[in-house]
């Protein structure tokens, strides 16, 4: 399936696990409760997508386009989301402990609930930090411990 253009598809509550969808277009898909476990979405467009409730854990999605997808309590757990563009998701509840944030843009996006555990969030000057500007749901004292970690807050370094 990689490369398909799946636009609009109703793929609810499938099981997707470890396929190969990187480079496919999702754009509006609805994938909720979809099991996404070890799946390849590499530069995959899911944008507004509703990927809520789906299971994405250890799932390959480096360079996705992820802008304004609904994410609400779904699984990244130790997902590979580097560089993936995550503007304006909402992350609200999401599970993204141990996954890898390095250089990915959440600029907007709503992670009030997100559990942000040993998240990799970037290597400053190996890999760019993880882009929080705007975002929601970040108590102060959480944003210090991410900064700490690598995260760009307001052009923060």
């Amino acid at each position: 399936m990689r490369g398909a253009d799946l636009i609009g598809s109703d793929l609810s509550g499938a099981n997707l696990s470890k396929f190969d969808l990187s480079r496919a277009n999702l754009t509006g898909a609805n994938l909720t409760r979809a099991n996404l476990t070890g799946a390849n979405l590499t530069g995959a467009n899911v944008r507004e997508a509703d990927l809520s409730g789906a299971n994405l854990k250890e799932a390959y999605l480096r360079g996705a386009n992820l802008i304004g997808a609904d994410l609400i309590k779904s699984n990244f757990l130790v997902a590979n989301l580097m560089e993936a563009n995550l503007s304006w998701a909402n992350l609200r509840e999401a599970d993204l402990s141990g996954a890898n944030l390095s250089g990915a843009n959440l600029s907007g996006a709503n992670l009030s609930g997100a559990n942000l555990r040993d998240t990799e969030l970037g290597d400053w000057p190996k890999v760019r930090g993880a882009t929080f500007t705007d975002t929601k749901g970040i108590f102060p004292e959480q944003r210090a411990i991410l900064i700490a970690r690598g995260a760009i807050f307001d052009n923060h370094p």
